[in-house]
């Protein structure tokens, strides 16, 4: 078994804090590790020495060789979202057919690492090797969501021939569903076994690789072009992006061909300023003086805010990114800000988050 790391960037939900030099998986959000770093230590116990692999933009290489040196590289062109990425993956790595590969975020949060250890070996150990009756199956690891939130996709099983394999729930998939509207999420949230996508995937080499073949060119485009650098740029810039949920995982599921693990394990993908906040704050704490939890969004340059007395705004001065507490009205960005909405509460929380970063920063 091995692991593929996905490193793609992105972040924009967290801007100014993750830039487009230093995106979100390359930042310590919560601790003292990045996010990559901590998926690294993470799946560590899973593998052995040289089975771990990141697959990244090259613009972002340097990052990944200074924070995990002990990972293999692959370079991506530039990056085209994650059905070329594990593409890529799938033929740059040279492993046997039947060997497993593991697909992870990069740039994701998970409390409980135990429990998803747990989920993981049965994702690869039983469900990728061919359990359910599934053969050359596609396994997923489905989060248990807490809410009906319209920011995920959803992974809707089949409850009827679920199992229970060493205290991880496991299901036939009927279907993915892409990020839903309000009205929709309450709908799937009350089905039965229902869960988030969080792009974590287990499956054989050789079927990925025939399902890569099957409902895309990607094998092709990309297979070919692995013997040169300027060959591989090329053949990047004729990919459109797509994920590998649309590209694969959608067709597999309508074949009956994918199974899900799921996870409970205090899962973010911390993927915008609300996000955020909510793991800073951590398991108590979580509103301020409203009773409300803390939200937070991006602000524009030129765009006008209303601010209130309990929120906060980070903005760059001189090169730095500093926390304010601008007391309420209206005020002017004259960049690029994060608005953080009844955060006043998590003040020393974010002063400390900004200078992790930035201490981040002038050490790399």
């Amino acid at each position: 078994m091995y692991v593929v790391i996905l490193a793609g960037g992105g972040g924009t939900r967290l801007w100014p804090l993750s830039r487009p030099d230093r995106p979100k998986p390359f930042l310590p959000l919560l601790g003292e590790e990045t996010l990559l770093q901590r998926t690294v230590r993470r799946a560590s116990p899973l593998v052995g020495p040289g089975d771990l692999y990141c697959v990244t933009d090259r613009r972002y290489g340097q990052l990944v060789r200074d924070q995990a040196p002990e990972v293999e590289l692959i370079v991506e062109p530039t990056g085209r979202n994650t059905a070329a990425a594990i593409a890529l993956a799938t033929a740059k790595i040279a492993r046997p057919a039947d060997e497993v590969m593991l697909v992870l975020p990069a740039d994701h949060w998970i409390g409980d690492e135990a429990a998803f250890l747990a989920a993981a070996r049965v994702a690869t150990r039983d469900l990728a090797t061919g359990a359910l009756g599934v053969d050359d199956p596609l396994v997923t690891l489905g989060i248990r969501p807490t809410h009906a939130s319209t920011d995920y996709g959803y992974l809707r099983p089949d409850t009827t021939a679920g199992t229970t394999i060493d205290g991880i729930r496991c299901y036939p998939l009927l279907a993915f569903e892409e990020k839903p509207a309000e009205a929709r999420a309450r709908e799937l949230i009350n089905e039965p076994g229902v869960a988030w996508n969080a792009g974590m995937f287990a499956w054989r080499r050789g079927t990925i690789r025939s399902a890569l073949e099957k409902f895309t060119p990607l094998m092709t485009v990309v297979g070919t072009a692995l013997g040169s650098d300027l060959a591989l740029a090329g053949a990047y810039e004729r990919l459109q992006p797509m994920s590998i949920d649309v590209a694969v995982m959608e067709g597999a599921a309508r074949d009956h061909r994918v199974l899900m693990a799921t996870l409970d394990a205090g899962w973010s993908d911390v993927g915008s300023w609300s996000a955020l906040l909510a793991g800073l704050a951590g398991p108590a704490g979580r509103s301020g003086s409203n009773g409300k939890p803390a939200a937070g969004r991006v602000v524009q340059t030129g765009e006008r805010i209303d601010v209130g007395e309990d929120d906060l705004v980070i903005r760059p001065v001189e090169g730095r990114l500093e926390v304010d507490a601008p007391g309420q009205g209206t005020i002017l960005a004259d960049g690029v800000w994060a608005h953080l909405i009844g955060a006043r509460h998590l003040g020393p929380q974010v002063r400390a988050l900004l200078e992790r970063v930035q201490r981040g920063e002038v050490g790399s």
